[in-house]
């Protein structure tokens, strides 16, 4: 009896071990890239919805921050905003956590939204320059033996070298170039 009850604990334990590890394998299918940006996130069925932060994000999903994540299985809608862009597609819940945040898996969206993200995925890797988005094109200022023009000059290229590497902003870079120049 007492064998019977040790390998009944051993079965359990055995169980429990791959369980557990079943929980902790990577389930993921694309490369995760750090991405901050403005998250809002509707439950389809119930329509609540909810403002966050993303904190990465791949071609197929995104991890929400969020104290207060809807269930496992939820169907949303989720709409990410940054530097003035958006992207929009209907999501499953694939992954959630009360007090920490939930994993979001992109089930759909219109085609000029997948170029979106293909867009943002694409800068993130490195694989495309950040697109700038300014209301209008920067002109350097004119070369002249005035050293002030120079170093205007220099400044300026420096800012649009940090915004095309994502160091800074548009919305700042663009600032910044007004001041400048």
């Amino acid at each position: 009896m007492a064998a019977t009850m040790t390998m009944a604990i051993t079965e359990t334990a055995s169980a429990i071990e791959t369980s557990t590890q079943a929980m902790f394998v990577e389930r993921r299918r694309g490369v995760r890239y750090q991405f901050t940006a403005t998250v809002e996130v509707v439950d389809l069925k119930s329509q609540t919805r909810m403002q966050a932060r993303t904190s990465d994000l791949s071609k197929g999903g995104c991890y929400v921050d969020t104290t207060s994540p809807f269930p496992v299985g939820t169907t949303v809608k989720v709409r990410l905003t940054k530097d003035n862009r958006c992207f929009e597609a209907k999501a499953k819940v694939v992954y959630s956590l009360v007090g920490m945040g939930m994993g979001l898996a992109f089930t759909s969206a219109e085609k000029d939204q997948i170029e979106v993200l293909k867009r943002w995925v694409g800068e993130l890797s490195g694989e495309l320059q950040p697109e700038l988005i300014a209301a209008e094109p920067v002109k350097p200022a004119a070369a002249t033996k005035d050293s002030s023009n120079g170093q205007s000059f220099v400044l300026g290229a420096l800012v649009l070298e940090l915004m095309r590497q994502g160091v800074l902003s548009n919305e700042k870079g663009k600032a910044m170039l007004e001041q400048i120049l």
